[in-house]
């Protein structure tokens, strides 16, 4: 159990790492705001295509392998004091990885497609690039609905068994929250809510999973 929890506090703490890579890559490295309108955006792909390819398998793929790991390390620690709440839980999170590879692997692979037909026909290659857009948007990047459910009903169940500390869940219901209603479009600023305050969850999170094991 001891190395389970140990585990998965490695795993906490690189889930915030990869949030916080995201976040960095972003605003420094890829910072398409000169790159405006469908046409520009590919140029930006075509400019940024190894930047972008290696930010993806990190943020997105690794983000969701050690996810996994934490999922199942959570299930295993509060599955006692809620079966039921953390079975609804960890199904979420397990999906939730899937989504997110999914969405990590429609864009690095639709981006090597686009950037191929730019350089014959651009139009088309932003007309391409507008469908997979939305597709890996649908996937992993539009709302966070499904991950909002996972670290909701996981700090409702450790609420419940007490075994985590209880600013930790509290912290857990305001984020799960906010990544429920990012699925309306009026409240989509909470993605950004959702985003910075799991680095701080994950970040507390792992600090517990390593104490207590």
């Amino acid at each position: 159990m001891d190395k389970v929890q140990k585990i998965g506090g490695v795993a906490a703490l690189l889930e915030a790492a990869a949030y916080i890579v995201g976040f960095l890559l972003y605003f420094t490295l890829l910072d398409s705001s000169d790159y405006v309108g469908p046409v520009r955006n590919v140029a930006f792909l075509v400019d940024h295509e190894v930047t972008l390819y290696i930010g993806n398998l990190f943020i997105y793929v690794v983000f969701s392998v050690f996810l996994v790991v934490l999922t199942l390390a959570l299930n295993e620690r509060l599955k006692t004091g809620a079966p039921l709440v953390m079975q609804t839980a960890t199904a979420f999170g397990l999906i939730w990885a899937g989504l997110v590879i999914a969405s990590g692997m429609v864009f690095n692979i639709g981006m090597s497609t686009v950037i191929g037909l730019h350089a014959d026909d651009p139009a088309h290659a932003a007309t391409v690039w507008l469908a997979i857009a939305a597709v890996q948007e649908g996937l992993g990047g539009g709302n966070e609905i499904v991950g909002g459910l996972w670290i909701l009903l996981l700090s409702y169940a450790a609420l419940r068994s007490r075994d985590l500390p209880k600013a930790l869940n509290l912290l857990g219901v305001v984020i799960g929250f906010a990544g429920v209603f990012t699925v309306v479009p009026a409240f989509e600023v909470l993605t950004a809510v959702f985003g910075l305050g799991q680095i701080v969850w994950f970040v507390w999170l792992g600090a517990v999973m390593l104490r207590g094991a």
